[in-house]
């Protein structure tokens, strides 16, 4: 029998948090709120392997205790951990191991450490599989097949010894300038609200008797709570200029999706709103999130967070007890929360309020087994060929095929010479995306490979990069470069440009503390045009890419571009002077597979497009979900996007019949007491390939007694149609599909008059009235 109440695992959790937070001096909760350390400080790798240091046993006796180690298996530049001195795939079980050996055999109560990890598409770690970005699971439109690369992904962390997982989710895309772009699932607050849903379905699984998770199942954080994405002028600062309605209507929805999914934590993000940063938002993280929507799980602040509040506390203490009293329990690298003993002591702060936030914490210890397993208990690995098919499939989901004027794809068997071109075409870091660790080499297929993997047996395939990723493209070896691809174009049949941006961060890049990468104001820091820190103001292609596709136009040969980006670049010269263009969201290292089997026709586009495209950037903001106002365009431009959301093309082409709804009216109290409104459109492939369409519903409020939206999407659906195929596509209307954001801020049917629209995008969509009665 065990000793304590808090070692019986036949106990109810409740009762053993109880018994343990009973135990605990104050020093000790204070320790278990703490996640001060950065993971690769813990240990350093030997001629034997790895071994633990100092600073690591230290900072355990600090607190006689460790509440979580974060990142112990990070790896990227600013780290500084590469495959020389990090913890591959083979040893992360037994380096997880011996750092939980070490916490729970040399302190008193031997709490368990909670082992926190990035995992923003994919584990960031030495030989982790990388999956396609965020914004790319966007256009997949797809929250099954996310949830399943969710689950692989939490498989892969509970395997190598990882616990937590922190994924990004809850930012919206309002301005594409904003760095951070491809970690959002885009512009749209439903289409992020099933998508974060279907993440926390994935990776936490069905949770077990009291709420314990499977062993294959990781604790999910999503992040950041809330309003991050709308930073003024698209820039990566905390300052936000929304309102009440605005945060309710647009950068809730997905953040209150995940908790009633069962998210096990949230992490207060950087940005203030009204003035008052998210992690000293008392209205926000309790008054909300806790009691509001009833959260019960962790709230963790952003790395450093908690020190900034400095300026409105006085001092670190005083920094620490308002994060803690507005609802933070678990602190990121930073100096206040340390600091919670004297804040207690000097009575800014109630212990109970320590106890509340230690609960919490250990309550989410219990629920992952981690006091009932022993440290060398993971499941096995997933097999070595699941991850690069997980991978692989989601990013041929997530291709969308913005024009193809002429049906120049996909490539026909005449042509015999494809010249490849373009600074993407040839290197796989650019195709993975911010927080990603150094890949092995030979890992991956980058465009040119796939290419020329892909091309009918006698198909030359020539490659030259033909410019610099960024640049004007002036320079002698700039022109050298580019007189190489346009001959290569002029002799070919087709050319294929590989354009757009780059996340990849190199060994010079420089960082803030909290691993941002520093803006550099004569331009982007070491090449990067995307990630956390890297924000523009001029969503262009560079000068030098922009000469490149008009000289190869130029040639007249047939233009294909494809687009490797993390954010939505302006790119009007790619939809008039190239003949077709392909959209892939960093898509990760197997992208260039799923490139090639859509340019040459193996494989259809499905993805469609997650966030407006804009034609300038002066014409910001482009999303389609703005305020329903009567107003003019600008004098000079259009106000309309370039490509709107939701826009993406098939290789075939389909009839769409107008909608039908299976009633014209419903009451406010049929809908409360379960009542659906279906809404049925038929399709018909007529072409000679498969279609995949994804039947997109809108609503629009005609009278409100709020100003309404232009339109709002509220259901959609992926169809594949073989040809000459007809399909009947129900979408189904529930309370759940109908409800808003009422004058009081709170979601319910309202009673008026709706326009049902349903169709391929946004932007193209045949309606039908419907009205909700009282």
């Amino acid at each position: 029998m065990p000793d304590a109440l808090y070692e019986n695992p036949g106990a109810p959790i409740s009762e053993r948090v109880r018994d343990l937070l009973g135990r605990m001096t104050l020093t000790e909760k204070v320790g278990q709120l703490n996640q001060r350390m950065y993971g690769w400080d813990a240990y350093r790798r030997t001629p034997g392997g790895h071994e633990l240091t100092d600073a690591f046993r230290k900072e355990v006796e600090r607190f006689d205790g460790m509440g979580a180690l974060y990142g112990l298996f990070r790896a990227d530049p600013w780290s500084g951990v590469d495959h020389s001195s990090g913890i591959g795939a083979a040893d992360s079980a037994a380096v997880a191991a011996r750092v939980q050996c070490w916490v729970r055999e040399n302190t008193r109560l031997g709490i368990p450490v909670l082992l926190v990890e990035e995992v923003p598409h994919g584990h960031q770690a030495l030989d982790g599989t990388v999956l396609p970005v965020n914004l790319a699971v966007g256009a997949s439109f797809d929250p099954d097949a996310y949830a399943r690369a969710a689950a692989f992904a939490a498989a892969e962390l509970r395997a190598r010894g990882g616990h937590v997982a922190l994924v990004s989710g809850l930012d919206m895309l309002r301005d594409p300038r904003w760095g951070r772009a491809e970690e959002t699932f885009g512009e749209d607050p439903y289409l992020a609200a099933r998508l974060t849903e279907a993440l926390v379905r994935g990776a936490q699984g069905e949770a077990g008797a009291d709420g314990l998770f499977a062993p294959d199942r990781a604790a999910v954080v999503l992040k950041h709570f809330a309003g991050q994405g709308a930073g003024v002028g698209g820039r990566n600062n905390p300052e936000t200029g929304i309102g009440a309605r605005e945060l309710h209507e647009i950068h809730l929805p997905a953040a209150r999706a995940g908790v009633r999914a069962g998210a096990a934590g949230v992490m207060a993000a950087y940005s203030e709103y009204d003035g008052v940063p998210c992690a000293a938002n008392r209205a926000l993280l309790t008054g909300l999130l806790r009691e509001h929507w009833g959260f019960r799980g962790v709230v963790m602040a952003d790395g450093q967070a908690l020190d900034r509040l400095e300026r409105l506390a006085g001092d670190a203490a005083g920094a620490g007890a308002l994060a803690l009293s507005a609802g933070v329990d678990l602190s990121l690298w930073d100096d206040a929360f340390p600091r919670l003993e004297e804040a207690v002591r000097r009575g800014l702060v109630p212990e109970e309020a320590v106890d509340q936030a230690v609960a919490r914490v250990l309550r989410l210890k219990f629920r992952l087994g981690l006091f009932d397993t022993e440290p060398e208990e993971v499941p096995p690995l997933p097999a070595a060929d699941a991850g690069p098919r997980e991978s692989l499939e989601l990013a041929r989901r997530s291709l969308t095929l913005l024009h193809n004027d002429g049906g120049v794809l996909p490539l026909a068997g005449s042509v015999r010479r494809v010249a490849v071109l373009g600074p993407l075409a040839d290197g796989i870091v650019h195709q993975i995306g911010d927080y990603t660790a150094p890949q092995r080499p030979g890992h991956g297929v980058t465009v040119l490979a796939g290419i020329r993997a892909a091309a009918p047996a006698g198909t030359g395939v020539l490659y030259a990069p033909g410019c610099a990723l960024t640049g004007d493209g002036l320079a002698d070896e700039e022109l050298a470069r580019l007189r190489e691809a346009v001959s290569l174009a002029r002799d070919a049949d087709v050319a294929v440009l590989a354009l757009g941006g780059s996340s990849a961060r190199e060994d010079d890049t420089e960082f803030e503390s909290n691993g941002a990468a520093v803006v550099a104001t004569e331009g982007p820091p070491a090449g990067m045009t995307c990630g956390e820190g890297v924000d523009l103001a001029d969503l262009r292609l560079p000068a030098g890419q922009r000469a490149l596709l008009e000289a190869v136009r130029a040639t007249g040969t047939p233009v294909v571009v494809v687009l490797v980006q993390g954010r939505p670049h302006a790119v009007p010269e790619v939809a008039g002077p190239a003949d077709a263009a392909l959209c892939a969201w960093y898509p990760g290292p197997w992208g260039g597979a799923a490139v090639a089997d859509v340019l040459f026709g193996n494989a259809a586009p499905q993805g469609r497009l997650p966030v407006s495209v804009p034609r300038t950037p002066e014409q910001l903001p482009v999303y389609y979900n703005g305020k329903d106002h009567p107003y003019g365009g600008y004098v000079d431009q259009s106000s309309g996007p370039l490509y709107p959301f939701g826009h993406g093309l098939s290789l075939a082409d389909c009839t769409w019949g107008g909608p039908e709804l299976s009633r014209a009216e419903v009451s406010v109290a049929e809908l409360a007491g379960g009542c659906e409104v279906r809404c049925t459109v038929r399709l018909r492939n007529d072409g000679a390939r498969p279609a995949h369409e994804v039947v997109q519903l809108y609503v629009r409020r005609v009278h409100a007694p709020v100003w309404p939206r232009t339109r709002e999407l509220r259901a959609f659906r992926r169809v594949e149609l073989a040809p000459g195929e007809r399909a009947e596509v129900t979408l189904s209307l529930g309370a759940a599909e109908l409800e808003f954001t009422t004058a009081d801020l709170e979601q319910a049917v309202e009673a008026g008059p709706l326009e049902i629209g349903v169709g391929p995008s946004s932007a193209d969509l045949r309606t039908v009235p419907l009205t909700i009665t009282r």
